[in-house]
């Protein structure tokens, strides 16, 4: 496969058709090689629109995804990174959008708490010569509290409970993205802190599979 060309079409198949305006972004994603966050024998998949599966801790590790090229763009773009910004991605996976956060901020914390997808990111991170993100691992819903407040926060999948104890790692100002609820009705949610109080409100239709620890509890049935 030409994977120059494959990149090439997907983000000007994918992404921009999206309304993707940000060419610092676009720049990302036209560089970076997503055949290296994928598994060998999926590179075939690395630029296909879609959720790509990933391969973590044996019996663990069942739903992960890489997200797909314009999902991930479109939460990107409407978080709003700056050049000075501290970001925290959570759910990482593999780590191809922490990759892409890099070229756009200061620093980028990823977390992520299966232990051989964590390992896959640096991996692959290190291999691109991306000097910027640090990997770290734990628990999803506990956010990272050692380099906390962060300017940005990203979750790199769905969620049906709000993410009320990442809300306390936001700098004043800060913004936090994530895609709320499952199936047709799910949305992208941007949230922001002003003076300590966090509001959200909906900018587009996304879906991506449920991050771990993330689930409604079940309702009690008579």
């Amino acid at each position: 496969m030409d994977f120059v060309a494959a990149r090439s079409k997907m983000v000007d198949g994918q992404v921009r058709p999206s309304d993707v305006t940000d060419l610092r972004l676009l720049a990302a994603m036209l560089e970076l090689p997503r055949e290296r966050f994928v598994a060998s024998d999926q590179a075939d998949l690395a630029y296909a629109d879609m959720d790509i599966p990933v391969r973590g801790e044996p019996g663990g590790g069942a739903g992960r995804c890489l997200i797909g090229p314009r999902t991930l763009a479109k939460l990107i773009q409407a978080a709003d990174i700056q050049a000075r910004d501290l970001v925290l991605d959570v759910g990482g996976t593999t780590g191809y959008g922490a990759a892409v956060m890099s070229r756009l901020c200061r620093e980028v914390v990823a977390l992520e708490e299966d232990s051989v997808l964590a390992a896959s990111a640096r991996k692959a991170l290190g291999e691109c010569g991306i000097g910027n993100v640090s990997v770290v691992t734990g628990e999803l819903t506990a956010g990272w509290s050692p380099q906390a407040p962060y300017d940005v926060i990203v979750l790199e999948g769905a969620i049906e409970i709000a993410p009320r104890p990442l809300f306390g790692q936001l700098r004043d100002g800060g913004r936090l993205i994530c895609i709320e609820g499952r199936g047709q009705s799910a949305k992208a949610t941007l949230y922001r802190c002003d003076i300590g109080v966090v509001s959200g409100r909906p900018v587009f239709d996304a879906a991506a599979p449920l991050l771990p620890g993330f689930a409604k509890p079940p309702a009690f049935v008579f």
